[in-house]
């Protein structure tokens, strides 16, 4: 079997609705069938986020398919996933959440060189209304300007 490094999954509404201000990358604590349903490009992490429980950050609301040739050992398709990060960036992470505005989202999901699942997860900050509409124009320039440059 060959590991399969083209497993990217994006969240693209993040970058339009948060102002990013910090990455990490995570490892994730996952069941087999899991894994082998990411593998196959069958999970989703638009909806999802983290929070802190008592003994970690955990990844919320992402959904993992059941994996189609999994037996009665499959797992639950939205269930609370353990991230795996050391102590100082978790506890960085945890003062930085607790301020007022800032949440911690998933930007990727992505299979390591070693054949591990990892997230990339951002510290952000929710946009304004007025700040979404000023990515919309700035968008659409760049649209336009590589429009005119082509043609």
């Amino acid at each position: 079997m060959t590991l399969s490094s083209d497993i990217n999954i994006k969240n693209k509404k993040a970058y339009f609705e948060y102002h990013i201000l910090d990455t990490y990358v995570a490892g994730i604590r996952l069941l087999g069938t899991e894994i082998k349903s990411i593998r196959e490009g069958k999970a989703n992490i638009n909806d999802s986020f983290c929070s802190f429980f008592d003994d970690g950050l955990y990844i919320r609301n992402m959904h993992i398919a059941e994996y189609s040739h999994g037996s009665f050992y499959n797992h639950e398709a939205k269930r609370d996933r353990q991230l795996l990060l050391n102590k100082k960036e978790l506890k960085k992470l945890r003062t930085k959440s607790e301020e007022r505005g800032f949440t911690i989202i998933p930007l990727r999901i992505f299979i390591s060189k070693r054949g591990f699942a990892k997230v990339e997860i951002a510290l952000a900050q929710g946009k304004k209304d007025f700040d979404k509409r000023e990515t919309i124009k700035e968008r659409d320039t760049k649209r336009e300007l590589a429009r005119v440059m082509k043609g």
